[in-house]
């Protein structure tokens, strides 16, 4: 039987006709949620963080970054993003609308 995981909170900083700039935080194993993202965006890291994407399928992709590491993605990338490491990590989504 699955567990359920602590939600990582969100705050919008930013919310315009041209961007929405969000940040994220989460505890140790703590989870988004599944989500479709509906606009082109990039990541930039404030914490290290040690991510473990659950993808369509059933793969897991892990991925460790340094603070203030940037990547972008486009639009349609489903997922589940989860706090794979022991400490809290962080960073700031900045979605193009």
């Amino acid at each position: 039987m699955a567990t359920e995981r602590e939600k990582a909170t969100h705050e919008v900083l930013i919310e315009d006709e041209r961007v929405r700039v969000t940040r994220w935080d989460f505890a140790p194993g703590a989870e988004t949620g599944w989500h479709r993202h509906g606009m082109d965006y990039v990541i930039t890291t404030l914490t290290p963080c040690a991510f473990h994407l659950e993808m369509p399928g059933g793969e897991t992709v892990h991925n460790n970054l340094e603070a203030g590491v940037s990547y972008r993605r486009d639009e349609g990338v489903e997922h589940n993003v989860i706090n794979g490491g022991d400490k809290p990590m962080s960073f700031v989504e900045v979605e193009l609308k």
